[in-house]
């Protein structure tokens, strides 16, 4: 029986976990640095029909429908004024038992964990060191608990200390030069809005996005990207983004952007600075990143979990059937990602009003266009 270590109980670890659970031929440990999972996280995410159908093969069609939503639509608008620009039909995605959907994050890994056996979880270890030596994997945790074993998955995220062992510390993520802005929003505070679908709002270097996360539609979930530059020191002082002065600066810059200020609206508002992938590492025999720690996309594209959820199938098959093709397949489809992540920033945080005519001209065309959203949209929905 070979034995596998996942580093980081998140969404990419626990997935891969489930489809390894029935398999004999594998003996899987996830090892998390954190004393629990955290289950109380409110905030929404959205996952298309690509990772649906995968979540589908081990029961996630079978999680309450009151725990998720289904949109129809994308609805587009200006910030100010607020005006509705056109709509995109993701539903025509859809299949019968494979929809596009919105829920909680907790939910989703709350789902992933409870299907697993308890022990496979190892809390309180944080890796500190990797080593290799002819087919076996030495790992070296606090207090200087031990491992060994055949296959290293590491899944820790965009801060990835696995991967920072792994390459020497010389892979690091950036700072995008902007700042995410969560927070949730009851329904009976939106106006003008269609409850079924999802509303996306572009201003000048900030795009904001609310969808609701289950299916009776009380909250909403708010997602804010601010185009923002912080100082290397104002970085490495992660605790700035909790306070309340700098949650303020935050609101105090945008709320000129808006005709009706929706972050006043906004309940438990939290600010994270964003940071993403610069460069792709390939790591040694049976070592392999998943999820953020693969690659982190810029948050234009509602690709990050869904990604995550792919990426761990796709290893799963290599690992199974002894490919080699893992890393070379996922770069290809991770920088097509990007590069539409990329280009969506640029249209949602568009300022010249040269461009935001154009842009909105573009939208209105573009969203009706099936063949160009086969393309666009198509190769990754339908994977």
């Amino acid at each position: 029986m070979k034995k596998i270590a996942i580093i980081g109980a998140g969404i990419s670890g626990l997935f891969i976990a489930n489809l390894f659970r029935d398999n004999q031929d594998y003996q899987v440990t996830i090892y998390e640095k954190n004393n629990s999972i955290n289950l109380d996280e409110g905030y929404g995410i959205q996952l298309s029909t690509n990772s649906i159908k995968l979540l589908n093969k081990i029961g996630f069609n079978t999680l309450e429908n009151k725990d998720r939503f289904y949109p129809d639509k994308i609805d587009f608008y200006t910030i100010k004024p607020e005006k509705k620009i056109c709509d995109l039909n993701i539903s025509d995605f859809n299949s019968e038992d494979c929809k596009y959907t919105t829920l909680k994050r907790s939910k989703l890994v709350e789902f992933l964990k409870d299907r697993l056996n308890d022990n496979i979880i190892e809390y309180d270890h944080s890796i500190e060191k990797i080593e290799k030596n002819d087919d076996q994997i030495y790992l070296t945790f606090n207090e200087n608990k031990k491992v060994i074993c055949d296959y290293l998955i590491i899944s820790d995220g965009v801060f990835s200390k696995g991967k920072s062992l792994i390459s020497n510390n010389e892979i690091k993520s950036s700072y995008n030069n902007s700042i995410a802005i969560r927070g949730n929003i009851s329904r009976n505070k939106l106006q003008n809005l269609n409850e079924n679908n999802i509303s996306l709002f572009m201003g000048h270097n900030f795009h904001y996005v609310i969808y609701p996360v289950n299916k009776d539609k009380e909250n909403y979930n708010f997602i804010g990207i601010l185009k923002y530059q912080l100082s290397t020191k104002e970085l490495e002082n992660y605790s700035l983004f909790k306070e309340e002065t700098f949650i303020q600066d935050i609101k105090d810059k945008i709320k000129n952007e808006f005709s009706i200020n929706i972050l006043e609206k906004i309940n438990n508002i939290k600010c994270f600075p964003v940071f993403v992938s610069k460069g792709y590492l390939k790591p040694g025999k049976n070592i392999f990143f998943v999820g953020d720690a693969f690659f982190a996309f810029p948050p234009s594209f509602a690709q990050g979990a869904s990604q995550s959820i792919e990426g761990a199938s796709e290893l799963f098959d290599n690992i199974i059937n002894s490919k080699k093709n893992f890393y070379d397949n996922r770069v290809l489809k991770v920088k097509m990602i990007n590069n539409r992540s990329k280009l969506n920033q640029f249209a949602f945080h568009a300022s010249n009003p040269v461009v935001v005519f154009f842009r909105n001209i573009s939208l209105g065309v573009l969203t009706k266009n099936k063949k160009f959203l086969q393309n666009y949209l198509g190769k990754i929905y339908k994977n």
